[in-house]
């Protein structure tokens, strides 16, 4: 009897043990967050997309504001270079010291980045410059690396939280953080697509 329980504590230890995360790693709660983030702002950039017209995808309200087109090519290649810029920064060396540096929560860092009451200018890589030869070919490149940074985010064990990253206006991030940033800059950009969407004189198809 002893010995059954003795094997029972030995058997409960070793699943405790392996259900313990490794240092750095998201937590279920944040694994959960950051793919229904992904998934759901997705989903409304694709809703906002489909059936638009040619004439609506290339209205420009003025001059010096982004056609529905402009404003997917950017998303597009945001996406990736984003992505680029946390993968190579995750294969650097860990910087935990870096912790104290941070100065917002993951949901400050969310809300203050899909906020467009703050207008930012872009980095001149990523300035639209009909990079695409359309539409589709710019909402297919951004469907491609979303896809797979939603298979990453459900199946990495990376230290996220011991890498950081220095974002315009928000200073220090961990790369948990910065792939909640990745997300929220999508959606701002969704957002301002239902801005041009919104014109009134935005064709009516």
């Amino acid at each position: 009897m002893k010995q059954l329980l003795l094997a029972a504590t030995v058997l409960v230890g070793l699943l405790s043990n392996s259900h313990r995360l490794a240092p750095g790693t998201m937590s279920p709660d944040e694994r959960k967050f950051a793919i229904d983030y992904y998934e759901k702002t997705k989903a409304r950039l694709l809703k906002d997309l489909k059936g638009l017209s040619e004439a609506q995808l290339n209205f420009k309200a003025d001059t010096g504001r982004w056609s529905i087109y402009e404003c997917t090519e950017h998303i597009a290649l945001s996406e990736n270079m984003l992505w680029q810029w946390i993968q190579t920064t995750e294969k650097q060396p860990a910087t935990p010291d870096k912790r104290s540096e941070v100065r917002f929560t993951t949901d400050q860092v969310m809300k203050m980045v899909s906020d467009r009451t703050h207008k930012v200018k872009t980095m001149p890589p990523l300035e639209p410059e009909k990079k695409f030869p359309d539409t589709k070919a710019a909402l297919d490149a951004y469907i491609a690396r979303r896809d797979s940074t939603i298979y990453y985010i459900r199946s990495t064990q990376d230290d996220l939280k011991s890498h950081f990253i220095q974002a315009p206006g928000l200073g220090t991030l961990d790369l948990y953080q910065g792939l909640v940033f990745l997300a929220a800059h999508s959606e701002r950009h969704t957002k301002q697509i239902e801005e041009v969407m919104a014109d009134p004189n935005f064709p009516k198809q």
